[in-house]
């Protein structure tokens, strides 16, 4: 390794500088500034070329860490993004908004050891960020055109991860989204700080460039029908994720001003965007001035109260019903959300919003945590007598999602649905009830990460290649490829 590696013993880990929480608090910029390069391969030298890699078992694509690491440090970064690239559709965005402390960093051996993590997170997006500087990053061009296309409903990261793996096969692949952009969640769920837009929208132009047709403000059931893509198509892949909110029944639900998080996270972004957002411009979804209490643990609660910082709120509180080691979300994001002045009050639950017409407050219960539930998690139990009020001017639920009813949605009574509502599939083939339909990301596993729907996507490109292959080898399908220009 020619003492480039194994630093971590005189090395600690870092990261690239992180702007202030004050600083922060103004501004929707991405936090973290540029990995310099020597501190770069530095950290990445601190990696302990271990025989079993755990950061890499633990992420869902099962990325080559160790060896994108040592490249690195080496000072072969083309190299480097080409071993990134080859396992990630997106390595640029999972750098940025994965939760490499619950993955990759988490169980990083080192850091297991008491040493401290490699930054994983932090130099993937260096790697990735100077192959785009340099013009490393190329648009696909498949040595052998194909007739055959393939429908794909849903332009978030599962459909595009299998847009492109299917382009690099040759196949003409069409994406469909009821949106005007190209990003899902990624562009309109995910907040700049995060995730800057231009981040999405240079990977949705190389898409483009690479051949893959975008259908937008084109919804399935309204513009065009389920059969009628079947029909255009040799295959369908369903990727249209979850978008419903998930309700609580509490007296005062229905009072103005107690929102869904996605609407919030919507209206600020596309004013982010430039777009005109009448309910933001009329100050229902925008948090200036107002006091601010978020109900949820997960990393859209989070989302929620640091865009209500930027937003200029008076105060932003966070509700919690348990305490902070159980948080389903992100640590590291709980510990932003703290230096830009969020309050979190754990093991509390909500109990009603009381307003007359709009909400005025949120009166909360608190909790004890009693014994662990069949998943390990300790059960929230309510302490009786025990409630309280918080000010809220703007009650945000931020509860998680379920899916939409796409039987109903796209007229399709036999697309076979789980109890949950999700799209049910034949896990070994990834295929739906219906032939030729197959389904991946979240509309099938449920409301999760945007790491899994990447590699959803991509095993569902792999298993709509065999089945197309299949009906040709069979003659079900005649027709021969043409060869690409």
């Amino acid at each position: 390794m020619g003492g480039k590696m194994l630093k971590f013993v005189e090395l600690g880990e870092s990261r690239p500088a992180k702007r202030s929480g004050d600083a922060r608090r103004t501004d929707f910029a991405e936090i973290y500034r540029d990995f310099d390069p020597a501190a770069a391969a530095d950290q990445a030298g601190r990696c302990s070329q271990c025989g079993v890699p755990f950061c890499q078992i633990h992420c869902p694509l099962h990325n080559n860490i160790p060896d994108w690491l040592m490249l690195t440090a080496e000072g072969r970064l083309e190299e480097a993004y080409e071993l990134a690239q080859s396992t990630n559709t997106f390595p640029e965005i999972c750098g940025r908004i994965c939760p490499q402390d619950r993955l990759c960093e988490g169980n990083c051996v080192i850091e297991q050891a008491g040493h401290g993590t490699v930054t994983i997170g932090s130099i993937e997006n260096y790697i990735t960020d100077t192959a785009w500087e340099r013009g490393w990053v190329k648009p696909t061009r498949p040595r052998q055109e194909r007739r055959e296309s393939v429908g794909i409903v849903g332009a978030g990261p599962a459909g595009l991860a299998a847009a492109e793996a299917l382009r690099r096969r040759g196949y003409q692949a069409h994406v469909y989204d009821r949106h005007d952009r190209v990003g899902g969640l990624l562009v309109y769920g995910i907040p700049n700080f995060k995730l800057e837009k231009r981040i999405v929208a240079r990977r949705a132009d190389l898409l483009s460039e690479s051949g893959v047709v975008f259908h937008l403000n084109c919804e399935i059931g309204r513009d065009i029908t389920l059969a009628e893509l079947r029909e255009h198509h040799d295959a369908v892949l369903i990727a249209t994720g979850v978008y419903r909110a998930r309700d609580i029944k509490l007296p005062g639900v229905g009072l103005d001003n107690v929102i869904p998080a996605l609407d919030f996270l919507i209206a600020s972004n596309r004013k982010g965007l430039g777009d005109t957002v009448p309910r933001f411009d009329d100050g229902s979804l925008d948090a200036a001035g107002k006091n601010v209490v978020v109900i949820g643990g997960g990393d859209t609660a989070m989302d929620c109260v640091r865009t209500a910082v930027r937003q200029g709120a008076k105060a932003v509180k966070c509700l919690y019903r348990r305490d902070r080691e159980n948080m389903p979300g992100s640590q590291r994001e709980v510990s932003h959300a703290e230096e830009e002045g969020v309050e979190f009050v754990w093991l509390s639950a909500p109990e009603a919003f009381l307003g007359d017409g709009a909400v005025r407050a949120v009166r909360a219960q608190r909790v004890h945590l009693g014994v662990p539930d069949a998943t390990g998690r300790q059960m929230p139990q309510i302490i009786e007598g025990s409630s309280f009020s918080l000010d809220a001017d703007l009650a945000i639920k931020a509860l998680g999602f379920d899916p939409d009813d796409l039987q109903a949605q796209f007229a399709e009574p036999k697309l076979g649905v789980t109890r949950w509502g999700t799209i049910a599939i034949d896990h070994r083939d990834m295929k739906t009830s219906l032939d030729g339909v197959f389904a991946a990301g979240d509309i099938v596993r449920g409301a999760s990460l945007v790491v899994w729907a990447i590699r959803d996507g991509r095993d569902a490109a792999e298993r709509i290649h065999d089945y197309i292959s299949a009906k040709r080898i069979s003659g079900a399908d005649a027709r021969a490829p043409v060869a690409a220009e």
